[in-house]
């Protein structure tokens, strides 16, 4: 086994919730009315389609083989601007390519089609399952075994792609093949094919609509950028200028980061706050766009109240 990197001690910002996230309140999207229970003593992985040879992976063969710990931050593509439909945690499972690298996977293949147990699928671009990042076939969240509802026995973990086209829980089936010929259980409903994970922020402390004192108030929250890294955050007040922000310590960049800025307040009435964070490629958008159809953005802002 590959264990994970130890965690630096100064990734948590006081106030702003766990940098992993309990399994118990990390979130869910399901499709299927009833969480399916899958028999791991009876489950396969098969892999085929435009594959030079098809492979079919049992529990126990998955189990005996070298797994790999990855600290991995998740986020729904329907999550909206400032909105908790992310978490962050450590996977343990088999690193995708070494599957898909069994298998060989012709020229032509641009897409990996996976299969849950309920029949839901996901798009996958095929180069974010064969290049260098833990894109994992997972059995264990936070040093335990999947729980059922996380998608027990085994799910899919890719990071800096969205969940639905990514995230295949209680998976069973990986099938390689084309975006020009296969489509998935979202993208069949108007979302985009491929999915990457757009860079955001959020504002946890203070929260919107909060009494405030005058004096120092401490401003923070948490941004994502996963399989690139948060690498500033800046806060505005009042659309005033951006002020940069404290980076809490780096977790790893497929992992989210937290951030804390002391504001200085002595003028009473309403205030307006706003985030917005960096990644190596520049800041994220301010652009306002729904979560259709391949996520939100925009900058997250509160409105507090001081004196």
């Amino acid at each position: 086994r590959v264990t994970a990197a130890p965690v630096p001690a100064g990734v948590q910002v006081e106030g702003v919730g766990p940098w992993a996230t309990p399994p118990d309140d990390f979130y869910r999207i399901d499709t299927a009315l009833v969480v399916p229970q899958v028999d791991p003593t009876t489950w396969t992985l098969r892999v085929h389609g435009l594959v030079e040879q098809e492979v079919e992976l049992t529990w126990d063969e998955l189990l005996a083989s070298d797994l790999v710990e990855a600290w991995v931050t998740l986020c729904c593509v329907s999550n909206p601007v400032g909105g908790d439909l992310v978490g962050n945690q450590k996977w343990l499972g088999l690193p995708v390519r070494e599957l898909l690298a069994r298998a060989r996977p012709t020229g032509d293949a641009d897409m990996v089609l996976s299969r849950s147990a309920d029949g839901w699928t996901a798009s996958t671009p095929l180069t974010a399952l064969t290049d260098e990042r833990d894109a994992l076939l997972a059995v264990g969240m936070g040093g335990a075994p999947l729980p059922v509802e996380h998608g027990f026995p085994v799910r899919l973990v890719v990071p800096g792609l969205y969940g639905y086209v990514s995230a295949t829980k209680w998976v069973t089936e990986l099938e390689v093949t084309r975006f020009a010929d296969a489509t998935a259980y979202w993208t069949d409903r108007g979302w985009s094919p491929r999915g990457p994970v757009k860079t955001q922020s959020r504002i946890d402390v203070p929260r919107d609509g909060a009494q405030l004192d005058a004096g120092e108030v401490v401003v923070a929250g948490t941004a994502w950028a996963q399989h690139r890294g948060i690498t500033r955050v800046q806060v505005q007040v009042d659309r005033g200028p951006w002020q940069d922000a404290t980076l809490a310590e780096s977790g790893g960049i497929d992992s989210w980061r937290q951030w804390s800025w002391r504001w200085t307040v002595d003028e009473p009435g309403r205030h307006e706050l706003r985030v917005r964070a960096f990644d190596p490629d520049g800041p994220q958008t301010g652009a306002v766009a729904d979560v259709v159809p391949d996520g939100a953005t925009g900058y997250d802002f509160v409105q507090v109240s001081v004196g």
